[in-house]
């Protein structure tokens, strides 16, 4: 392809996927109780969850340094590429967009970096977008302009059984962290704009399964959608959402995706999370 396209392990797509797609992957860093190892290729969900199930928990995650992308970028480029798009999680979760922009100054106008605003399949479907517009022969432009229009046609919605893990590695505050917990109320979140926002409350994980339901049918509207479904720990919840959602979409869902997400969401979200990934198709 005349553009390669480069992500981060964030996105917890199908490894199909990935390589049908020839996208590169770049890691994150997760340090779980000391002992640290790349997401996805050292360190897996099951990692995640063992530790945070535990009485010790020490959990923190690193973005990429901007020479890991750099020699990304240049392995590339020699290998063909004339360009480079990269598409990474949101800036407001994680330094990884900036490493990624301080990477590709050196390569002037033959990378460009995409800010997705979101994680999970919310950073996988732009990602996907963008490779099928470079398999097209559409240039740098072209293919940038491919994910940025992928991301205004993907919502997330994801529901945590508390916000404690997020209050610790700062992705909120504690003023809502508190409202997670009062009254043992279950929050649903969503990235309207790139950071994690509490979007409602429900007394029980089993409300929160329809919630989530709820709002992904609403963020469908009447065109056709693919969806994504991503779980920690909790498989049974991930075939709720599916069960239910392929009743409610009927014909108009197309691609369904189910993915456990890995130890960088894990060690902020918790065991028990349930996420939906809503991306419009175009129409026409």
């Amino acid at each position: 392809m005349p553009v390669a396209v480069v992500t981060d392990s964030t996105a917890y797509l199908p490894p199909e996927l990935v390589r049908a797609h020839r996208l590169t992957v770049v890691p994150l860093t997760v340090v779980l109780n000391g002992a640290e190892g790349l997401e996805g290729v050292e360190t897996f969900p099951a990692d995640a969850t063992r530790v945070l199930g535990g009485r010790r928990v020490s959990v923190s995650t690193s973005r990429p340094a901007p020479e890991q992308f750099a020699e990304v970028y240049r392995a590339l480029l020699a290998e063909g590429a004339d360009a480079v798009v990269s598409v990474h999680l949101s800036a407001e979760l994680s330094g990884t967009v900036e490493a990624a922009r301080l990477a590709a100054a050196e390569f002037g106008d033959r990378v460009a970096v995409v800010d997705s605003r979101s994680t999970g399949m919310g950073l996988g479907f732009p990602a996907l977008a963008a490779a099928s517009a470079a398999a097209g022969g559409a240039d740098l432009t072209g293919v940038r302009d491919a994910a940025v229009d992928a991301i205004g046609r993907t919502t997330i919605y994801f529901y945590v059984d508390t916000l404690e893990f997020m209050r610790r590695g700062g992705r909120i505050n504690a003023a809502e962290a508190l409202l997670g917990t009062a009254l043992s109320v279950k929050p649903i979140m969503h990235m309207p704009d790139g950071a994690i926002v509490l979007k409602d409350k429900v007394r029980t994980a089993s409300r929160g399964v329809a919630r989530l339901v709820d709002l992904a049918v609403e963020a469908a509207g009447d065109g056709e959608v693919d969806l994504a479904v991503h779980h920690l720990a909790a498989p049974q919840r991930a075939g709720q959402l599916v069960e239910a959602l392929t009743e409610r979409l009927g014909d108009r869902l197309r691609d369904t995706y189910v993915t456990e997400a890995g130890a960088v969401v894990a060690a902020h979200a918790g065991p028990g999370l349930a996420c939906v990934v809503v991306h419009r198709r175009p129409v026409g």
